[in-house]
């Protein structure tokens, strides 16, 4: 029988976890010196990446947005000389719905200075393994390849170097319409397969860091000084699921608002609204970003590994159809 509408989706002993990985994760950060800090939930300026959609909400008479991160608004701590700083907040992200997606979600972001990308890789799988273990589950090794390493072995192409069509026919053998599938650009084509293909298969029985992405799916990353096609850029997967995405911080004005200039053009070729760049944080970064790495780790989805569940609506209290 299922629950009633008002009760909640997830059982009180998985709210009961829920609130010990907190707790544990607190603890991680304390032992290492790094400060909690709070930012808005409401943000006057939206996110331009065109794989986001930012949920607009009406203050008095002001337009604001709820953020789909606290990125930029750490950025301007980190650049205010505050240091080592996490957070653990909700966002909201508009158009996310699924077995792994409610609109509006847990995210536990961190930044820390002087870390590399490694390093920062590092640090993400031994909280994970202190989560886990505080879960009453084992810890996991951690497995690193390249984004083009992880290709060629779980899909047989190398993603730098294949055809256009060739990632069509694929991603037509995925499930997605051809005409859809021959209106996307390359990375959206990448980006279908590594949900479809690549992700589901990594992160199985041990943490699974996925780095070195195109430059062209840089975001907020800094690309590698030591070859410019590839970004500083990773992701950590678990059981077939992303938990993390992180980066060895842009630290340059000048690029991030080339790049933001760059994903309104994508916006408008998409008939999307076009967003304008965030001033603060360009000043911010104009001011001074001292060197450092961040990651944000989907804390629900955490706890769905940490409790062996299948969706994410196991994990929380309400989900979006019964907020």
């Amino acid at each position: 029988m299922s629950a009633p509408d008002w009760a909640p989706t997830a059982s009180l002993s998985r709210l009961r976890l829920r609130a010990s990985l907190l707790a544990s994760l607190r603890g991680f950060f304390a032992a290492r010196g790094v400060l909690e800090v709070e930012t808005p939930a409401l943000v006057n300026a939206p996110v331009t990446d065109v794989n986001l959609d930012s949920a607009q909400a009406t203050v008095g008479d002001s337009a604001l947005f709820l953020h789909t991160s606290p990125e930029y608004a750490m950025k301007r701590l980190l650049a205010a000389g505050s240091g080592d700083i996490y957070q653990t907040c909700h966002v909201v992200r508009g158009g996310e719905r699924g077995r792994l997606h409610n609109p509006e979600f847990t995210m536990l972001e961190w930044y820390r200075t002087g870390f590399s990308m490694a390093q920062l890789i590092g640090e993400t799988a031994d909280l994970l393994n202190q989560l886990m273990q505080a879960a009453g589950q084992p810890a996991r090794p951690l497995l690193t390849r390249r984004y083009r390493e992880a290709f060629l072995e779980h899909v047989g192409l190398d993603p730098f170097e294949a055809g256009i069509d060739t990632l069509v026919e694929l991603a037509v053998q995925a499930g997605l319409a051809r005409g859809t599938a021959g209106e996307l650009s390359r990375d959206a084509l990448l980006d279908l397969l590594v949900g479809t293909r690549l992700g589901p298969a990594l992160g199985q029985g041990h943490w699974f860091a996925l780095t070195h992405y195109p430059a062209s799916q840089a975001a907020l990353a800094r690309l590698d000084p030591a070859d410019p096609r590839l970004a500083l850029r990773f992701e950590i997967y678990a059981d077939g699921i992303e938990l993390a995405n992180g980066f060895e911080e842009l630290a340059s004005s000048q690029e991030q608002a080339s790049r933001f200039a760059a994903d309104n053009a994508e916006r408008a070729r998409r008939g999307l609204p076009v967003r304008a760049a965030d001033a603060r944080l360009l000043a911010a970064l104009e001011r001074g970003l001292p060197a450092c790495s961040g990651v944000a780790l989907g804390f629900d989805r955490t706890v769905m590994v940490a409790a062996g569940a299948h969706r994410i609506d196991e994990v929380i209290a309400f989900p979006q159809e019964r907020a």
